[in-house]
């Protein structure tokens, strides 16, 4: 099936008789005729449901349409996209480890990474992702185990060269992981440029209506655990037994499924951050016209990144990849040749009082702590979402004090400049 397709039809499929819709299984738990048959799924998940921090029927068919997108052999969603960050970096890392990540992400995960991970004993190093791989290369230590990295970062926009850091990854034998939040698998999909694990927050374009948090996590089931193990003695509890579940060994059981069935059979197991059914159920709707609206807002934000351009009066910088004038245009077209989302970032002359003043003075656009949504809304990174970050951090990041995130909605695109225009006038 086509991606649009899939958007309808992937994960759940009606049998004679059955809803249409897929439906809401709002239960904790499961009966079973004996006693044997649930000790044979503690044994093996996979033989069936046991119990709802685990799994659900209805979260069980949105992973599989998500993974149907992505490319991946499976998924597993989580409460929030941070529970899936953090899942999926301890689903290789112990206290002791290390791993790599780009320096242009999501504030949220740059302080989950630097500041909760080092308190756990695991240590982020930090790089830039348009350094030489001779660069990158030498950030690499002994106890690295995974590469980190963002499509589309947020809010800097700067997007990542994905098959470099693959390339990467894969030399040093550990697997590349990436947040394709702001692209989507409707407009990138990383796992066919060699990325290893994909990780969204369903918060955003998936669900698109802000009414429910959630994140997910997709095994693209390509890294070769064993092999990785074999030449550097690295995800041992990939291929020895795990003694938390009865010596059990994940990639001799589930072969190419063992990074996501081992992140649901250990990590879900004692973190249960895992999604209620009504929630999947709404993720679902906004699942179902993902194609559509990807497109409309891709449409939109061009307009609206051009009329940016266009302000050099009270506009400092437009970064959005999507106008051949960005830096990132080229990679941009190499990996989003659809459209780079609706998310714009850009800097006002002035600095954060022109900022605050542009901000306060729409009409139509939101100002919330929030993203890539139906409607138009606005963000001063700076002072919101990434007011933790030392001033080091923010130029790492790419911020400044002028800079606004604007996610462009799906709102009629003259209502939209209207609304941009008096707010820029009013500066």
């Amino acid at each position: 099936m086509k991606k649009e397709t899939e958007c309808l039809h992937a994960g759940y499929t009606p049998g004679n008789g059955d809803p249409r819709v897929m439906p809401i299984v709002q239960s904790t738990t499961y009966t079973f005729n004996s006693t044997e048959h649930i000790a044979d799924i503690f044994d093996d998940p996979t033989k069936g449901l046991i119990y709802s921090r685990f799994a659900n029927p209805t979260c069980d068919a949105v992973e599989k349409k998500i993974a149907a997108l992505e490319g991946g052999v499976a998924a597993m969603l989580t409460s929030s996209g941070q529970a899936a960050s953090l899942l999926s970096i301890l689903n290789l890392c112990s206290a002791g480890d290390s791993f790599i990540s780009t320096a242009t992400i999501y504030g949220g995960t740059i302080n989950l990474f630097g500041f909760t991970l080092k308190k756990l004993g695991i240590e982020c190093i930090w790089v830039d992702g348009n350094a030489s791989e001779e660069e990158i290369q030498k950030a690499f230590k002994p106890n690295t185990k995974a590469v980190f990295g963002e499509t589309l970062a947020n809010p800097a926009l700067h997007v990542c060269d994905i098959e470099k850091l693959a390339n990467i990854a894969h030399k040093n034998h550990v697997p590349f992981i990436i947040d394709n939040t702001f692209p989507t698998p409707i407009l990138c999909r990383p796992i066919e440029f060699g990325a290893d694990i994909v990780i969204h927050s369903t918060t955003k374009y998936m669900d698109g209506h802000a009414v429910q948090g959630g994140g997910v996590i997709v095994d693209s089931g390509k890294f070769d655990w064993k092999a990785a193990y074999e030449k550097t003695g690295k995800f041992a509890d990939f291929v020895e037994p795990d003694e938390s579940y009865h010596g059990l060994r994940y990639v001799e059981k589930y072969g190419n499924l063992a990074y996501i069935l081992k992140a649901r059979m250990q990590l879900m197991r004692d973190f249960g951050c895992y999604p209620a059914a009504h929630s999947a159920f709404l993720l679902n709707l906004g699942l179902e016209t993902l194609a559509v609206r990807m497109k409309q807002y891709c449409e939109n934000a061009k307009k609206v990144a051009e009329y940016f351009a266009s302000r050099t009066d009270k506009i400092e910088k437009v970064s959005y990849p999507g106008l051949e004038s960005d830096k990132y245009y080229e990679l941009g077209k190499k990996y989003m040749k659809d459209g780079c989302s609706g998310v714009i970032s850009i800097s006002i002359k002035g600095g954060r009082s022109a900022a605050v003043r542009f901000m306060d003075s729409l009409k139509l656009a939101s100002n919330v702590v929030h993203v890539a949504d139906i409607r138009t809304c606005v963000l001063h990174p700076a002072a919101e979402t990434h007011r933790q970050l030392t001033d080091e951090q923010l130029v790492a990041a790419g911020i400044d004090g002028g800079m606004i995130r604007f996610s462009t909605g799906l709102e009629n695109i003259d209502d939209i400049l209207e609304d941009v225009k008096q707010a820029l006038d009013a500066v």
